[in-house]
């Protein structure tokens, strides 16, 4: 929807990748392999978490007392027992 013509793949071991050609710049996080919170803080996470692109984030539960209020939550869920191609994709508003 952002129009970035690269090709997006999970930043597993970089932590972020960002992806600057479509009409917003597209920030993407993958913290499944970070081990604390604050380990974000060395990578300026607040200046993509507040700056004028779209955050992205893999795992983001890991780091849930730094995400911003107002993020918006998608959680993809397989269930073998529906289908190897079955996904239950729930989108929850900003957190309270």
């Amino acid at each position: 929807g952002l129009g970035v013509r690269e090709s997006i793949v999970s930043p597993t071991y970089t932590i972020l990748r960002v992806y600057e050609s479509g009409r917003l710049p597209l920030y993407h996080f993958d913290v499944y392999r970070v081990a604390d919170p604050e380990e974000m803080d060395y990578i300026g996470c607040d200046e993509y978490f507040f700056g004028n692109g779209v955050c992205l984030i893999e795992w983001g539960e890991l780091i849930s007392e730094i995400i911003p209020e107002n993020a918006v939550w998608i959680k993809i869920e397989k269930n073998l027992d529906k289908g190897i191609d079955y996904r239950k994709i729930t989108v929850e508003g900003a957190r309270k």
